[in-house]
């Protein structure tokens, strides 16, 4: 579950296929931090749309809005 904040207002949205209940206000960088540590290789989309890393601090997430957070993984 992504922290709340204490204003009390909150809202529905999928990330990655959970249901999760998220502040009001919260952006696609806050709600990638709580679910990865990664600093590159991560890629998202919002509701079947690409956001770019350049505007991940800026873009905020609605409610209902389906996020889905992809990491790239090596391996052998």
């Amino acid at each position: 579950m992504l922290t709340r904040e204490i204003s009390g207002y909150f809202m529905n949205v999928t990330i990655n296929g959970a249901a999760h209940e998220v502040a009001d206000g919260t952006t696609v960088a806050q709600a990638v931090r709580t679910l990865t540590t990664a600093t590159t290789g991560v890629a998202v989309a919002v509701n079947d749309e690409v956001v770019t890393r350049s505007t991940w601090e800026t873009t905020v997430l609605g409610d209902s809005d389906r996020m889905e957070v992809l990491t790239a993984v090596q391996g052998g």
